[in-house]
């Protein structure tokens, strides 16, 4: 049966990393209001506290179902490219950005990745609407899968604070993605926060 996957970004976080800005919390509450029609039969967020408050504000809006947390909807770089695997032009880019992330840290995200895909993507046995509340990272992890896009093309896909994309997988037909980075449910003084201003579109 059809699953849809709604993906969204936790709000805006507080510079310590504690938890949610003013603006996150309105983020998220605006973001609550926009799905409360919707059947959610799970809702997902990562176990850090800007996530899982995004999850709870939207949560208050919504009935029948109670926000759960689980590490695969975690903050983690989910898939570094091999030596050559990166296009010329980028990789000496990418590969500064990969330098701090351990090969713990590699392992473990390759790990919640793949637990990441095996859970929230594919046809479901029944016909199943699906909220996940997580970072950046993942949100262009999964993106780039339902698009089957190279793994590494994951890098380079922005997801604002709180803004909407959804993913249906159906069976015996490619995924789409039917929704990416849709922010009209915020006003424009919430869009884009966090990102340097030649992002804001």
């Amino acid at each position: 049966m059809t699953r849809h996957l709604y993906l969204t970004r936790h709000g805006e976080a507080s510079p310590d990393g504690t938890g949610l800005t003013e603006n996150g919390r309105r983020q998220a509450a605006l973001l609550g209001e926009r799905l409360k029609d919707v059947p959610f039969a799970a809702v997902h967020h990562g176990p850090l506290p800007r996530a899982a408050q995004t999850a709870h504000l939207i949560g208050e809006h919504l009935t029948g179902v109670r926000p759960q947390v689980h590490e695969a909807a975690g903050d983690y770089v989910p898939y570094v490219p091999g030596p050559g695997e990166l296009p010329a032009e980028v990789a000496g880019h990418y590969a500064r950005f990969f330098d701090p992330v351990t090969p713990e840290e590699r392992e473990e995200g390759a790990r919640l990745a793949a637990q990441a895909l095996e859970l929230f993507t594919g046809p479901a046995e029944e016909t199943r609407h699906e909220l996940v509340v997580t970072h950046n990272f993942l949100v262009g992890w999964l993106v780039r899968h339902a698009l089957d896009a190279p793994a590494w093309r994951w890098l380079g896909i922005n997801h604002a604070n709180a803004a909407l994309t959804v993913i249906r997988y159906a069976p015996g037909r490619p995924s789409s993605v039917l929704l990416y980075n849709d922010v009209s449910h915020l006003p424009t003084e919430l869009r884009w926060t966090g990102f340097p201003p030649e992002l804001h579109v």
